[in-house]
């Protein structure tokens, strides 16, 4: 079987420290770790964790574009930008060319990203999405008990309504229903949330629920048992009956977010579905705040690991 290919993320941030916490409780799977070694060192050592090594463990240099000993710690930089761009795109046509079978990433940060001229780049879940040959992917949050994807991804609030197409919930729908399908081993129950409050109160709130997500909710039979839309607020409690659902659609990205962290921050899984290949990662950012400092928990990075060797096996 081949390895699973490991990105470094934004070295700045508490990549490093994550990925070599996460990767020594997995002595049993083989690793390509994607990442300057050299910063990913230091990182390391500053946080006091030793560097990922063994017969299991392979490296994927790509250069970084400036000494190491410049990075600072907890800031964006071009050069970090740059090479956590770079590792996922150099995983991704790895993956695509069977030479990794699936892909963990690692926390970067966007405005890294922009800083070193990737503009157009909102997350991993584009990138890789566009390294594929599709102008979009969905993605999708897995923890025990907990399953939620997102109709629309990194865009502005404003934005959101008019993102809404009866093409797009269609693709959310069959990727999530199919995933769901694949990991419960029988058809899955999704609730669809609304998007305005109260689910438009039959139009008063907007004319969303009715116009576009109920005909769309019709027309996902047969992905799954797709119910809704349903009042978000209420919903993914329990007096809202969310124990009948195996996950959730919500329409925008703390919609979505807000209660799942809320619920499994540290065992949450960001899953990208509707690839070529396994893309999973952490539920949370690069933490600058807690860059090289041996504070970072990698609870989240290992539970990505384990769904990535759940997924390809």
């Amino acid at each position: 079987m081949e390895p699973l290919a490991i990105t470094g993320g934004d070295c700045a941030g508490i990549g490093p420290e994550i990925t070599a916490r996460a990767v020594a409780r997995f002595p049993d799977e083989r690793f390509v770790i994607y990442t300057n070694r050299a910063l990913f060192a230091r990182a390391c050592a500053a946080a006091g964790v030793a560097v990922p090594a063994g017969p299991n463990v392979a490296w994927r240099e790509l250069p970084l574009g400036c000494p190491a000993e410049a990075i600072r710690p907890g800031e964006n930089q071009a050069a970090t930008g740059a090479l956590a761009h770079d590792c996922v795109a150099a995983a991704g046509r790895d993956a695509l060319a069977g030479r990794v079978r699936g892909v963990v990433t690692a926390p970067f940060s966007k405005a890294a990203l922009r800083l070193a001229g990737h503009t157009d780049v909102p997350g991993h879940t584009e990138l890789l999405a566009r390294l594929c040959g599709r102008e979009e992917a969905t993605m999708a949050f897995f923890a025990p008990g907990l399953a939620v994807a997102l109709a629309t991804i990194h865009c502005a609030l404003r934005e959101v309504p008019g993102l809404i197409t009866p093409a797009r919930l269609g693709r959310v729908f069959k990727d999530f229903g199919q995933a769901l399908a694949r990991m419960l081993g029988r058809r899955a129950r999704v609730g669809v949330l609304a998007l305005n409050p109260h689910a438009g109160e039959g139009g008063a709130f907007g004319d969303e629920e009715g116009r576009l997500i109920a005909p769309a909710v019709a027309a996902a039979q047969a992905w799954g048992d797709f119910e809704g839309p349903l009042v978000p607020d209420t919903a993914m409690t329990e007096a809202g009956g969310a124990a009948r659902f195996d996950g959730f659609v919500a329409m925008y990205h703390d919609q979505g977010l807000i209660p799942f962290k809320r619920a499994a921050f540290e065992e949450g899984v960001n899953t990208t579905l509707g690839l070529p290949f396994v893309r999973t990662s952490p539920d949370h950012g690069t933490a600058f705040a807690l860059a090289w400092q041996g504070r970072a928990s990698a609870r989240s990075m290992a539970a990505a690991i384990e769904k990535a060797r759940e997924l390809t096996r």
